[in-house]
């Protein structure tokens, strides 16, 4: 095993962080909602809404029977909500196509909606103990620092794959746990910001501390400011919506103390398009999906205990 992965999983085993999504037993279905609740939000935030989606739906024939609306609501304030849409027709998806199981195939994952590179390798590495690069943002700050000595990464590239899967141990076990090591390490020591390199289990191998912290710009695009903006009157429109589910809710009142009626309009109007919400008559819903289940959803559940 390389010297730098048995460095790492020394320091995971000792000092990784006690997530649920990491807990012995934990299955497929957990770990790619994990995956969907963790893009571009932070850990505190999913732990709570983790547990209760799980407590609601347990398996992905449980999600797909309830409607879109039920989703989006109980994704409350994790924000980016279309997540919630594409997270209820994966389990849709899944409980057609294979039975209610998550699949373990990279591609079949990656044929499910919402479903990218990361999130495919994640579920085969995490829940089925796969071999795989598993490369998130975190990961590629790491390979940066300590394989290439800058400061941050450039663009995400396949050579980010390339480059953790020649470091990535040949045996199952210790590579799904370098996996890990790698994101936790960029998560919690190796941070983007004010890295902790004193603490760094890896600081003896680091090309960047070995070349004296070069500063070779941070090329990560800026979050624009949310207060004020439409992705904010996005949220007060969703909020009234699932304040009022399943109820309509005349479109005039959405939003209505928002200063800017021009781009309250507009925010609708994206909400519309992204599917989040349903307008008939001058009154707007959360969407109701699919009148019925479709055929390999009402089979699986008719067979389902």
């Amino acid at each position: 095993m390389h010297p730098f992965a048995t460095d790492l999983n020394r320091w995971f085993r000792e000092n990784a962080r006690d997530l649920p999504w990491r807990a012995p037993g934990v299955g497929a279905w957990a770990i790619l909602v994990s995956e969907f609740m963790l893009q571009q939000t932070p850990v505190s935030r999913v732990i709570p809404h983790l547990t209760a989606w799980l407590d609601r739906w347990p398996t992905p024939a449980a999600l797909a029977a309830a409607s879109p609306a039920d989703a989006v609501t109980q994704w409350a304030n994790l924000g980016y909500p279309r997540r919630a849409l594409w997270l209820h027709r994966a389990a849709e998806e899944i409980t057609e196509r294979h039975d209610g199981v998550v699949p373990r195939d990279v591609d079949q994952l990656l044929a499910l909606t919402g479903i990218g590179d990361y999130t495919a390798r994640a579920v085969a590495v995490f829940a089925y103990g796969d071999r795989h690069p598993v490369v998130d943002t975190n990961t590629r700050r790491v390979l940066a620092r300590v394989v290439d000595g800058c400061s941050q990464p450039g663009s995400p590239s396949r050579r980010d794959l390339e480059a953790m899967a020649a470091l990535l141990p040949e045996d199952h076990a210790d590579a799904a746990l370098f996996n890990a090591a790698a994101m936790e390490l960029g998560a919690t020591v190796c941070t983007a910001r004010r890295p902790r390199c004193d603490a760094c289990p890896v600081a003896s191998r680091c090309a960047w501390r070995e070349a004296g912290y070069p500063d070779t710009g941070d090329s990560r695009r800026r979050q624009a400011r949310y207060e004020g903006s439409d992705r904010q009157v996005r949220g007060v429109v969703l909020k009234a919506l699932r304040d009022a589910a399943p109820s309509a809710v005349p479109v005039d009142s959405l939003a209505a103390q928002w200063p800017d009626r021009v781009q309250r309009d507009r925010a609708i109007d994206s909400l519309v398009s992204d599917g989040l919400i349903e307008l008939e008559d001058d009154v707007a819903t959360l969407p109701r999906g699919r009148r019925s289940l479709s055929e390999g959803v009402q089979t699986h559940l008719a067979s389902t205990p």
